[in-house]
């Protein structure tokens, strides 16, 4: 590691040359990431020939696990590796995770009496490699974000336009992902769709290691003495690398038995809230244990519109192959391309909101109003894509009215997420932040699951990958879509008017958010 100060005063654009590293990291992270997503459902049912249904529940099983695992890695960065020593180490079995992705094997066959042969070592490879994507997530991503605010001193009035410029980074990665690899998956076979995400993974990990010199030495660990301490002779910092690689073993098995992931995070939501209660009555004032109350409901609340925002990866993607006609301003898109709709709208779309909250003055809405208006705009979401179905009669559908949803599902996004971290951070009670941070990223892990099950209202029995039929496609994607539709709008409502509440509760952090 360099010690040439002169690096810490450079800058570009008026910003740390640090913020743009860890911009192209991320970039590169979540190419990665949204490019093998994107992927992930139509592989599961067109190459390995797996029902919808083991589909859905896959990706729902996989998504939790990598929102769980962050918790963890924040953990062990906090109390031993530091941010840097974590990122390198989660960018390393991310790389190899995808590299494993790239692996194909033998496509699946199903034999005239409905028999599928599959081979399961191409399955196992497959399993293993997204137990190594789920760990180094884990390890990864909490920490590129923390490390983003470490290059602000306190006060810096930078900082927000440094973290705006930063998450422009993930929507720019995950925009050119949903192009790229979903172009190339199509055209020229499952393993480039995959290698291009590998690429990219590999890409971001270079640029971290080669710009780690313009981090101003932050993100280095706070303990290096327990770091370096040895047990049976070897290093704390090579013991933890070990034990996370060997744990991806239980996370391989995990990713295949859908019912333990259920049962860890009901027992892991069971036990969250009672320690949340206890706390609340046993350890706070008033003031305190109202905001947490308001928290927890908000956090609730956040399951729901997660449950139906990620749809986008199944009954959506799915949707979108089957049932709907892919031309779009006279241009046949690939169908998991539409993912690529949600990065777009927000990088259009995030400054329109951010100017609009700060034009509305007085008048900006509370959180909770922010929250219940992010739950009916989801909703109607799947209000038009029902609409569409309807018109769409005996054809395909109209490709106008997934466009309408993701654009309807984004600036619902736009209403709950800016502020959703940043509730956690205010109204917990400061000896516990931690401890609801990993509460929210716990709730995030269950609506990925539950988006699983909610899919599987929609699952098709296919033949050889295929639905055979398309009114049975729509008339089941209408069934799934008009559920989420009042699912949506029911909880949105529900939350608007408990909405006063819920701001009297937060004594007067909701100026905080808001402002």
């Amino acid at each position: 590691m360099t010690n040439d100060t002169s690096l810490d005063k450079k800058e570009l654009f008026g910003h740390p040359i640090g913020l743009f590293i860890l911009f192209f990291t991320e970039m590169w992270e979540r190419f990665s990431f949204y490019g093998m997503k994107a992927l992930l459902i139509y592989y599961l049912v067109q190459y390995h020939l797996f029902q919808d249904s083991a589909g859905n529940l896959l990706v729902g099983s996989y998504a939790a696990l990598v929102y769980a695992t962050p918790v963890l890695g924040g953990y062990l960065a906090d109390k031993y590796l530091g941010f840097r020593k974590a990122i390198i180490f989660g960018g390393v079995l991310l790389v190899l995770g995808h590299i494993g992705m790239a692996y194909e094997g033998n496509a699946a066959t199903q034999s005239v009496t409905g028999e599928i042969e599959r081979d399961n070592f191409a399955l196992q490879v497959f399993y293993f490699s997204l137990a190594f994507i789920v760990m180094g997530v884990g390890f990864l991503k909490a920490n590129i974000s923390s490390l983003v605010g470490e290059l602000y001193e306190q006060g810096d009035i930078r900082r927000d336009s440094g973290f705006t410029i930063f998450y422009m980074g993930i929507n720019l990665g995950s925009f050119l992902a949903t192009i790229i690899c979903a172009w190339l998956g199509d055209e020229y076979g499952w393993s480039y769709g995959f290698g291009a995400a590998g690429v990219g993974m590999f890409l971001g990990l270079i640029t971290f290691i080669y710009g780690r010199k313009y981090l101003k030495g932050k993100g280095e660990t706070n303990y290096p003495d327990a770091l370096n301490k040895t047990y049976f002779g070897i290093k704390t910092e090579y013991l933890i690398y070990i034990f996370a690689t060997l744990s991806t073993v239980i996370i391989w098995q995990m990713v295949q038995s859908h019912s333990v992931v259920q049962n860890l995070l009901i027992i892991a939501g069971a036990i969250s809230f009672v320690y949340i209660v206890y706390y609340a009555i046993t350890k706070l004032d008033k003031v305190a244990r109202e905001r947490l109350i308001a928290l927890t409901v908000l956090i609730v609340f956040t399951i729901v519109f997660w449950a139906l925002f990620e749809q986008a990866y199944t009954s959506m993607n799915l949707f979108a192959l089957r049932a709907m006609d892919t031309t779009f301003l006279g241009i046949e898109w690939k169908p998991n391309q539409f993912l690529s709709l949600n990065a777009l709208f927000i990088i259009l779309l995030a400054p329109v909101f951010a100017w609009l909250w700060v034009k509305m003055g007085k008048y900006n809405p509370n959180t909770a109003v922010k929250f219940g208006s992010a739950l009916v705009l989801v909703g109607l979401g799947f209000g038009v894509l029902v609409y569409g179905i309807n018109i769409a009669e005996a054809g395909q559908v109209a490709a106008i009215w997934l466009v309408l949803a993701y654009l309807l599902h984004t600036m619902g996004e736009l209403c709950l997420s800016p502020v959703g971290l940043s509730a956690v951070t205010k109204l917990s009670p400061a000896k516990i932040v931690g401890f609801m941070m990993g509460v929210w990223f716990l709730a995030t892990a269950s609506s990925e699951f539950i988006a699983g099950l909610l899919a599987n209202i929609a699952a098709i029995d296919t033949t050889n990958g295929e639905s055979p039929d398309l009114n049975l496609a729509k008339q089941a994607y209408s069934k799934l879509f008009e559920y989420l539709f009042y699912t949506g709008i029911g909880f949105g409502f529900l939350l608007l008017i408990l909405s006063p509440l819920i701001k009297k509760l937060m004594n007067g952090v909701d100026k905080e958010l808001n402002n």
